[in-house]
């Protein structure tokens, strides 16, 4: 497994970042602030990958994206700029690896504290790190000055906590799901300042892009 062990974020740390590209958490909330409902499916957050008659193509050629023409345009560069992703092993379960390729087909660093069966796998750019900071660290030697995408809260909020994210994208579904996962639940270090936020209205979602201030 890669990992630095004992190498980890202290409550209220945070630690320099180096001169790579951004790092952006991107997840789909419910209007009340959840990512997932009490029995953590995103089923009623991610309708809006299919509503809509753009298709947007993802380096996985069984998984293709149907959405709106605003929504795309969301999209298109999300996937595009991706030099890497950082997740966590129950989103990594959930997916179930999705199938070895990420639709943005690019490197995968799995922060878990143990390895899953099956894995790793010759024909999968998927690691193991027992350490949330060093799989950012490896995550950004990686992708250079494309963009580490973060798509897990409980590191979403680590990252935050330690002044590492750059950027918070959230895909803003008008539901109310009245419990489940919180993507904000327990930050140490705040508050968060964020800017103004760029807009594109989808259909049955507002994606919304906010730079995290330092």
């Amino acid at each position: 497994m890669n990992a630095r062990e004992g190498e980890t974020c202290g409550v209220g740390m945070r630690l320099r970042r180096p001169a790579m590209g951004k790092v952006v958490a991107a997840l789909s909330m419910s209007l009340d602030g959840f990512v997932a409902d009490e029995n953590d499916s995103v089923s009623a957050l991610f309708g809006w990958y299919q509503n809509g008659d753009v298709e947007v193509p993802t380096a996985d050629p069984r998984r293709t994206f149907q959405v709106t023409a605003a929504s795309a345009r969301f999209l298109k560069p999300l996937l595009d700029d991706a030099g890497a992703l950082v997740c966590g092993r129950r989103l990594f379960d959930r997916t179930d690896g999705w199938g070895g390729r990420h639709p943005a087909g690019c490197p995968v660093f799995v922060v878990s504290h143990g390895m899953p069966g099956g894995w790793p796998r010759d024909d999968a750019d998927v690691t193991f790190w027992t350490d949330a900071i060093s799989a950012l660290e490896a995550a950004q030697k990686v992708a250079g000055d494309r963009v580490v995408g973060v798509s897990t809260p409980m590191l979403t909020r680590q990252y935050l906590d330690a002044g590492l994210l750059d950027e918070i994208i959230v895909s803003l579904v008008p539901i109310l799901l009245g419990a489940g996962t919180r993507l904000f639940e327990t930050l140490v270090v705040t508050p968060v300042r964020l800017g103004d936020p760029e807009v594109i209205e989808g259909r049955d979602v507002t994606h919304l892009t906010y730079r995290v201030l330092r």
